[in-house]
C-alpha cells in the first residue's frame, strides 16, 4: 500500500477547512488593500532561488529539493556530476514564494517603466528537505504577499499593519502577538556593516562554530541566526545594524516606526533580527505568539535588489509570508479552532424508491439556488435517511412521500425542533432559504 512521504500531510476535513479559511480571510483583507492573487509553478529553475535566497543559506545549501527527469538522472549517475546541465535542466521545488513571484514579474514585465506598483498575494505549498517535526514539514503551506515598485516607507508600514490585522481576523489574541522589527540597511551601508560583523566573528573565531566561521566569509549576518547557544551568546556583542545605517536607511526606518506608532501597532525593536534569506534589505519583521511553542508564525521585509538579481531592472519590493501549519498549532494553543464548525446542509429524503425521481429534482433545485443539499444514494429507509441527515449536520430535511408528490408539495422538517410545514414544490428553494435565514 502506498503511503504519504514523511513530512507531508493529506489536507481534508477540518484541516482543509482551516486552509480554506486562511485563504478566504486573505482574499477579503488583501483585496481591500488592492492585492490580486497569483500562482507560480511549484517547479522553478535552481538559479531563481539561488540568486535571491543566497548560496550561503540553509534553504539553498541543505533544504532545497532538486528535481530531475528520469533520463537526466540516469545521465547524472553515469557522469557523477551535473556540470554539463543547462540552466533550464537544473530544477528545484520552490522552498519559498517570493523568488518565484519576482521571477514572474521580471519575465512578464509586471512593473513596466513608469507604471504603478503591482500588488500580488498567493496561497501555495512550499517544499524543504527538513527533519519533520512539530510545525515543520517537508511540504508546508504559506500565504504571502509581494508588493513591487513601492519605495515609500508607508508601504512597509501598511504591509505590517495588514499582517497584524490578518492574524487578528484569523482569531489570534493581539495581546499575545509579538511583532519584532529591524532594519538591515541597503547596498550603500550594508557592505561596511557586513565587514564589521565579519571582523567581529573572526576576532572570536575560537568561540564560534565551524558553520559561523564559514558564514563569516559568505554572509556574516547569518551568524545572528545561528542555533548554537554559544554563538548566539557571543553575537550579543557584535556590531548592530541600526547603529550602522546610512542616513537614507536611518530616515526610512524612522518613518516606518512613525507610521506604525500612528496606526497604534505595538512593536519591539530587535537589532539582531536578520530573517533567514539573503535578499532582504532595510525593513525586516517577524511575529511570534506567546506560549505557542512554534516559533515565528510569519514575517517578511523589504528586498529592493531582488528584481535585479532575477534579471530585471532596479525595482523596489517588499512582502511577507505566514505558515499555515504553525498558525493552526498556535491558534490551537490558545483554544481557537481555525476550521470552525462542520458545514451544515439540507437533506432531501424520500419515503420509498418511488419518490427517487422527485428527490433527484428537488435536490438539484436547491443546489441551483446555492443551498448545500444532500440526499440518499444507497436505498436507505426513511429512518436511516434521518440518521444520515443528523450525521451530515442537516438543519432541515425536505421529505417527499407519495402524497406530497401527487399534490406537487414538499414537507420541510426542522431537524432540531421537528416542526414541519408543507410548501409547493415550485416554491421549495425560496421557502428553504427563508427558513435558513
Amino acid at each position: 500500500m502506498g503511503q504519504k512521504v514523511q513530512g507531508t500531510e493529506d489536507l481534508y476535513g477540518s484541516h482543509m477547512r482551516a486552509w480554506q479559511r486562511m485563504q478566504d480571510v486573505a482574499r477579503e483583507l488583501f483585496g481591500a488593500y488592492g492585492f490580486d492573487m497569483i500562482e507560480t509553478p511549484a517547479l522553478e529553475q535552481v538559479d531563481t532561488f539561488v540568486h535571491g535566497i543566497g548560496e550561503s543559506t540553509d534553504v539553498v545549501r541543505k533544504e532545497m529539493f532538486r528535481a530531475f527527469s528520469g533520463a537526466l538522472l540516469d545521465g547524472l549517475l553515469a557522469k557523477g556530476s551535473e556540470s554539463g546541465l543547462k540552466p533550464r535542466q537544473r530544477m528545484a521545488l520552490r522552498p519559498e514564494g517570493t523568488a518565484g513571484v519576482v521571477r514572474a514579474a521580471v519575465e512578464n514585465n509586471f512593473v513596466p517603466q513608469g507604471a504603478a506598483p503591482v500588488k500580488l498575494w498567493y496561497a501555495e505549498p512550499m517544499f524543504r528537505g527538513e527533519r519533520p517535526q512539530k510545525g515543520r514539514l517537508r511540504q508546508f503551506h504559506q500565504v504571502g504577499v509581494e508588493w513591487l515598485g513601492a519605495p515609500d516607507p508607508a508601504s512597509d508600514a501598511e504591509c505590517i499593519i495588514m499582517l497584524m490585522e490578518y492574524f487578528k481576523r484569523l482569531g489570534f489574541d493581539p495581546a499575545r502577538l509579538t511583532l519584532s522589527i529591524n532594519s538591515m540597511g541597503d547596498a550603500a551601508c550594508r557592505p561596511a556593516y557586513r565587514e564589521k560583523v565579519r571582523s567581529f566573528i573572526l576576532d572570536h573565531a575560537d568561540e564560534m562554530c565551524e558553520e559561523c566561521l564559514e558564514r563569516a566569509e559568505v554572509n556574516p549576518l547569518r551568524a545572528f541566526d545561528c542555533k548554537n547557544d554559544y554563538c548566539r551568546e557571543v553575537m550579543k556583542g557584535a556590531p548592530l545594524a541600526p547603529e550602522n545605517l546610512c542616513d537614507d536607511c536611518a530616515a526610512h526606518y524612522a518613518q516606518v516606526k512613525r507610521y506604525l506608532d500612528a496606526a497604534g501597532v505595538a512593536y519591539a525593536e530587535d537589532s539582531t533580527l536578520v530573517r533567514g534569506l539573503d535578499y532582504y534589505t532595510r525593513t525586516v519583521f517577524e511575529v511570534e505568539v506567546a506560549g505557542s511553542g512554534v516559533g515565528a508564525i510569519g514575517g517578511g521585509g523589504r528586498y529592493d535588489g531582488l528584481m535585479e538579481l532575477e534579471g530585471g531592472k532596479p525595482t523596489p519590493g517588499l512582502g511577507f509570508a505566514v505558515g499555515f501549519e504553525r498558525i493552526v498549532l498556535a491558534l490551537a494553543a490558545q483554544g481557537v479552532e481555525l476550521a470552525g464548525e462542520e458545514p451544515s446542509c439540507v437533506y432531501v429524503a424520500g419515503t420509498s424508491a418511488d419518490e427517487r425521481q422527485a428527490v433527484f429534482v428537488a435536490t438539484l433545485s436547491l443546489r441551483q439556488a446555492g443551498i448545500r443539499a444532500e440526499a440518499d444514494y444507497q436505498g436507505r429507509s426513511l429512518k436511516s435517511q434521518f440518521k444520515q441527515a443528523d450525521k451530515l449536520h442537516a438543519l432541515l430535511a425536505v421529505v417527499l412521500g407519495p402524497d406530497e408528490v401527487a399534490a406537487g408539495m414538499a414537507t420541510i422538517r426542522d431537524m432540531s425542533t421537528h416542526e414541519q410545514v408543507q410548501v409547493p414544490m415550485a416554491e421549495l428553494a425560496e421557502a428553504v432559504v427563508a427558513r435558513l435565514s
